[in-house]
């Protein structure tokens, strides 16, 4: 068994997987977490089957005592957590400010920045334990520009998750655990599946707007958090990287 635990919220697919995927071939025994238990049994044997070392805890990161009580056993059980990744999240649906429905606001402010509030909170206890610890967020374009139609909300909790980024890495920095975020531009991945199939002329457009001409790949943002969360970056906190093919500046 490794030494050196990560855990990833959100990881039964997209960028999540392969982030533990990428973390796992570089030594450590990864948790994937997510809410579809036989994705995440898959997951683990695909893992598994490479030979990293990996579980999958089923439970909902906006649910805050599912939260504490399995952060609490995974850091018990390994005696220390070095790498907490924060990607669950989402858009979850669009709708204008006029007219929202206040349960449509909690629920995305919840999946954005309550899951990575609750998880870092409790995990913060076990990565005092380690030598090199690290809390990496996922913030969003949509934290700078507000979101295209409908996304204002969602915009607002990544932008309250790149504060919380910065705010999280000052009240760490003296005991040595650094705190960065990353900011994906559009990464082809299952989630654009169904426009990919239905509209592939629109699919094929966005790279229009991207510097490098492309979408990128989820084995591109894992390199980076890899690199984020290693020695080679032991002074970088508090940052959050642009992952996006220049996309953020639009061309």
């Amino acid at each position: 068994m490794s030494n050196k635990v990560a855990f990833i919220s959100g990881a039964t697919g997209g960028i999540g997987f392969q982030v533990a995927k990428r973390l796992g071939k570089d030594g450590y025994t990864v948790i994937l977490n997510g809410i579809e238990d036989a994705k995440g049994a898959s997951c683990v044997a695909e893992l598994t089957g490479e030979g990293i070392e990996a579980e999958y805890r089923g439970f909902d990161v906006t649910d805050e005592h599912a939260v504490t009580e399995n952060i609490n056993a995974i850091g018990e059980k390994y005696g220390q957590i070095d790498v907490v990744v924060n990607n669950a999240g989402g858009l979850g649906g669009r709708s204008p400010i006029e007219g929202m429905e206040t349960d449509f606001f909690r629920k995305v402010m919840a999946l954005n920045l309550d899951s990575a509030f609750f998880v870092s909170r409790a995990a913060i206890p076990f990565l005092k334990k380690s030598d090199n610890a690290s809390i990496i967020n996922f913030t969003s374009n949509a934290a700078w520009n507000a979101g295209g139609p409908g996304a204002g909300i969602y915009g607002t909790s990544k932008a309250a998750v790149h504060t919380l980024t910065r705010a999280l890495a000052k009240e760490l920095a003296p005991a040595n655990i650094r705190v960065n975020a990353v900011s994906p531009g559009t990464i082809d991945t299952p989630f654009h599946a169904q426009i990919k199939e239905t509209k592939p002329e629109v699919f094929a457009s966005w790279a229009n707007s991207i510097m490098l001409g492309r979408l990128g790949q989820p084995e591109e943002v894992a390199s980076a958090i890899s690199f984020l969360v290693s020695k080679d970056a032991s002074f970088i906190t508090a940052e959050t990287l642009q992952i996006g093919g220049g996309q953020a500046l639009g061309i």
